[in-house]
């Protein structure tokens, strides 16, 4: 499979949520990915009305990461950040599922969280990418978090944080691409995904999203990604 760049970059959340990142990097990414037009812009909450003065009313899109990185805050919480980045001009937000208490067997507590915040997501016009972080899930808790994703009405599943034990795997893309029975969830890979390669590697995998931090490596115009988590 070989996808031109333009492709490639319309499948691409620019990414920076380093902890120490300034003001001057966060315009730095929205410019690039205008310059590059990418999917996506993915930051912090407190970042979107920064990005959204850059970004405008365009194509790309506007991301805010929710409950983020470990997940374990209340439906509630969750919900009120959804509500506030809504305000501030965001577009899409990638929240992550409580999946600590899908590992401790409470799955219908999740199920209850994810069906709320996609909720609370669809009345302010949001798009929703739920985080499960794969790496701490065994093959059932993988297939079981699909499972709830579809069933509360998610546009996105998605990998990782980044800030886990391990990132992205085209194992874990593939099972989920070949067990959804919905067409309409789609799949987001994110963490450790740095090269052209990688990213085609995934988008043949089933991916329709990539988080990475630097639009500009993988399309060539860089020595090599940054590390910011993704």
């Amino acid at each position: 499979m070989s996808l031109s760049l333009s492709e490639i970059a319309g499948s691409l959340d620019a990414t920076n949520l380093k902890l120490d990142a300034t003001t001057a990097d966060i315009e730095k990414l929205c410019h690039d990915a205008l310059a590059y037009s990418v999917a996506a812009v993915c930051v912090y909450p407190t970042s979107i009305p920064q990005c959204r003065k850059i970004l405008g009313s365009g194509d790309v899109g506007l991301a805010a990461v929710i409950g983020f990185p470990s997940g374990r805050f209340s439906t509630r919480s969750k919900c009120v950040e959804i509500d506030e980045v809504a305000a501030m001009g965001a577009s899409e937000v990638d929240i992550v599922l409580d999946y600590a208490a899908l590992i401790q067997g409470r799955r219908d507590e999740v199920a209850r969280e994810a069906n709320k915040i996609t909720e609370t997501c669809r009345n302010v016009g949001l798009t929703s990418k739920f985080i499960v972080e794969t790496c701490y899930l065994d093959h059932n808790q993988k297939l079981a978090m699909l499972s709830i994703c579809e069933k509360a009405g998610a546009d996105f599943i998605k990998t990782s944080t980044g800030f886990g034990s391990a990132g992205a795997q085209l194992a874990d893309v593939r099972l989920w691409a070949e067990s959804k029975s919905s067409s309409h969830i789609k799949i987001k890979a994110s963490g450790g995904i740095r090269t052209r390669e990688q990213v085609e590697a995934f988008l043949v995998a089933g991916a329709d999203r990539i988080g990475l931090s630097s639009a500009k490596a993988v399309l060539g115009e860089d020595s090599a990604a940054g590390n910011d988590g993704y």
